[in-house]
């Protein structure tokens, strides 16, 4: 599970085995985890986020996204050779 970046306590990432999902990635802090689309930055799944630090997190995917999506592309088509 490649670390794709960092901001403040979190921990933004994404899971090999994810290839065959729209893109998304996993921001985790402590035993808290959060799964976000891509391509519409929207919440697939939370667990153990309030509802403030969500919104927190969601606007920091929401400036990366555009780094985020270069990431999870050049990584997946770097993996399938």
């Amino acid at each position: 599970m490649p670390t794709v970046g960092r901001a403040g306590p979190y921990r933004i990432l994404f899971f090999s085995a994810d290839r065959s999902e729209p893109p998304h990635v996993h921001v985790l802090r402590d035993a808290a985890a959060v799964k976000l689309w891509l391509d519409p930055v929207a919440i697939a799944r939370n667990h153990g986020f309030s509802p403030i630090e969500v919104r927190r997190i969601r606007g920091i995917i929401v400036l990366r996204q555009t780094e985020l999506l270069e990431k999870w592309n050049g990584y997946f088509r770097q993996e399938k050779r």
